[in-house]
This record gives structure tokens, sequence and C-alpha cells, in this order.
């Protein structure tokens, strides 16, 4: 890999996200419905999904979205039960570029915008036997609360969900 370049995604960005994650980001782990995720990714336009990129001289190598949100209110601390909080939603690079760290740039990345904003948790899910995922979640400073069956997202291995967090003091 060239010198790459890491940035916030912009509206003209997000038909190269689409062709990306639906190009490589489906696997058995992956739970990424067409029409949900195009409209998640689409939100970038109006600022409710954001993301990072990384590209070089070859184009997209990869992106992670997140928003806020307050989905995991009942995993806060009691003292930020109220809060907004983040949520990690897609993190996807190109094969030719896995397993050299790009995905632990890109999500370090997201987790810096959003405690940019304030935030003090930041929450990310996968398949509980997702082994690569876990490790980038791992690097990334996430720790494991719990797993949960989710037939509805999981149809491979164990069917069940791990979510992490990310917590942060001040």
């Amino acid at each position: 890999m060239s010198d790459i370049c890491i940035r916030s995604a912009q509206s003209a960005d997000i038909p190269s996200l689409c062709e990306l994650i639906f190009e490589h980001g489906p696997n058995p782990w992956n739970y990424l419905p067409e029409a949900e995720v195009r409209q998640h990714l689409q939100a970038i336009d109006g600022g409710s999904t954001r993301a990072v990129l990384a590209e070089d001289d070859s184009g997209l190598l990869g992106f992670v979205s997140f928003r806020t949100s307050r989905d995991f209110a009942a995993h806060q601390p009691a003292e930020r039960r109220e809060a907004l909080h983040g949520y990690i939603c897609e993190a996807v690079v190109r094969h030719d570029c896995a397993g050299r760290g790009l995905g632990s740039r890109l999500l370090e990345a997201a987790v810096g915008q959003l405690r940019k904003d304030g935030l003090q948790d930041i929450y990310i899910d996968r398949h509980e036997e997702n082994a690569a995922s876990a490790g980038m979640m791992r690097k990334a400073g996430f720790v494991e609360l719990l797993s949960y069956e989710d037939l509805q997202r999981r149809t491979w291995g164990s069917r069940r969900s791990t979510l992490c967090c990310r917590r942060f003091e001040g």
C-alpha cells in the first residue's frame, strides 16, 4: 500500500462506500441487508451517519461508519444513562488490505471523531465467533460486555452477537 490518507467521508463518497461494502463485506459473520445498508450510508448526506475512509492512489481501501445513539442506554453507567453515546455501525476493508492494521486505524479514527463530540461511551457489536473483528475491536480498546442470541442478524455459527464498549472518563 502506498501512502494512505484517512479522511471524513463526504456525500460524493457514498456510491463508492456502497460498492466497497457489498463487494468486500459479505461473509458468514456479517449482516448486510442491502436496502438498510444503503439507507444508512445515504444518511452521510444529511449528517446523521458519519464515516472515516482510507484511500491511496489505487482508490478506496476501507471505511468505518458511525453515529450517535441512545440505543444502548441500558448498558450505560447509571450516571450517564440518559447521555448520548456512539455506535460504530460498519467496518470494512478491501480483501487485499486485510490483516495490515487498516481496520484498527479506521476504527481509532472513528472513535476519535466521537470523542471530539464529547461522547464517553462508544459501542460496537459483532458476530460472537468473528475472531478477526474481535481482534480489531480489542486492539482499539473495546471490551466485551455481553453476548446474546441474535437469530435475525446472525444466520451462521452460534447465531449470537457480542456487544462491546469503549469507555472514557471526563
